[in-house]
């Protein structure tokens, strides 16, 4: 027999429900209770359409408007720190989860709720595995098994973001500069060829790297190319016969994955590089028609987001999206983890005020 589920009241405050969804622990894995929960209170509005594969809801309005929007969100939280249940301190709620991302997927549920005539149609995306390797992303399965379900013309991720538009989000490429030479005893180094100081070159390359600043839809993305790790070595009295520097590449939106890997190579002429990592970039689409109503509605001073979201995975659809959402991303994944509650309820007032 399986388990009752336990009711998610969409009628509490975005604050309220904030909490609410922090004291239901859902740690990347272990969703599925609260994809449950979700499901049961989405399917209780009869304004909506819901649909689910695995730990991953999809609601949606068919009103038949000219245009849809999606507002999506993962419903998974990195190990609990002895943050769970949550608690209250003046405006700040604190708890695992409340600033990436629960306080945006109460944001979600509040609007699922109350959004009866919106003036587009909505698509509410509810995702697991967020927090752990690409493979197991829920947004990223449905991308492979319903892309249909994600069709839109603009797409808010509600990635914390300090309720302030991050359009967006930069590529990511990882790879390693492998290095060869011969071992030899170190009483005989002029037998063997060090890997190693081989790396020296490298390192002068990437030190004397200068990277781009790109404007794009009027925000500037900073590209970077950093070592992030050398391995290398064998004994304290070996010659090494290998070496790999391991480089990150953080490049900005107007370049493909191809291009991306193009120009890595082409840095580091000459030497051999094995791919380990690839994710695309995605372009902020702020001359969308639907993005310029968004900021006209949310207002402030969109910037650029620096580092990867799942808004490359609509960028892929075809979809422009951006990051809003009420939590302080600075404050993802720590003991103390908090969110204003007053940005929760100001952040679905703005996109209250957009749809309505």
């Amino acid at each position: 027999m399986s388990s009752p589920i336990t009711p998610l009241d969409l009628t509490l405050d975005g604050g309220a429900l904030t909490a609410r969804l922090v004291d239901f622990p859902s740690v990347s894995g272990d969703e599925k209770a609260l994809a449950d929960a979700v499901e049961a209170a989405l399917r209780a509005l009869p304004h909506l359409t819901v649909d689910r594969h695995g730990n991953n809801v999809v609601a949606r309005t068919n009103l038949g408007r000219s245009e849809r929007v999606v507002l999506a969100g993962h419903l998974d939280t990195v190990p609990i720190a002895d943050n769970v249940p949550s608690w209250v301190e003046g405006d700040l709620l604190y708890g695992c989860g409340t600033s990436d991302m629960k306080s945006g997927v109460a944001v979600q549920l509040r609007l699922a709720a109350t959004l009866t005539e919106p003036n587009r149609d909505l698509t509410f995306v509810f995702y697991d595995c967020e927090e752990v390797e690409a493979a197991r992303n829920g947004l990223g399965v449905l991308v492979r098994t319903h892309p249909d379900w994600l069709a839109a013309d603009f797409a808010v991720l509600m990635e914390p973001s300090g309720a302030v538009v991050e359009g967006g989000c930069q590529g990511s490429l990882r790879a390693d500069i492998l290095l060869t030479g011969t071992r030899a005893h170190a009483a005989r180094s002029w037998l063997g060829d060090n890997a190693i100081h081989k790396a020296a070159e490298v390192l002068r390359r990437l030190a004397e790297y200068q990277p781009r600043r790109v404007a794009i839809d009027g925000l500037e993305y900073r590209e970077g190319l950093n070592a992030t790790r050398i391995d290398g070595g064998v004994a304290g009295n070996v010659i090494p016969d290998e070496c790999r520097v391991h480089v990150n590449f953080r490049y900005a939106p107007d370049r493909s994955v191809e291009e991306a890997e193009a120009h890595l190579r082409s840095v580091f002429e000459g030497f051999e590089l094995d791919l380990v990592d690839v994710s695309p970039a995605a372009l902020p689409g702020l001359g969308q028609p639907a993005a310029r109503d968004f900021l006209a509605a949310v207002g402030g001073e969109p910037r650029a987001k620096f580092g990867w979201t799942d808004v490359a995975r609509f960028s892929a659809l075809g979809v422009p999206a951006v990051n809003y959402g009420p939590g302080d991303p600075n404050l993802a994944h720590k003991r103390d983890e908090h969110c204003s509650l007053s940005a929760i309820a100001e952040t679905e007032e703005r996109l209250r005020a957009w749809l309505s």
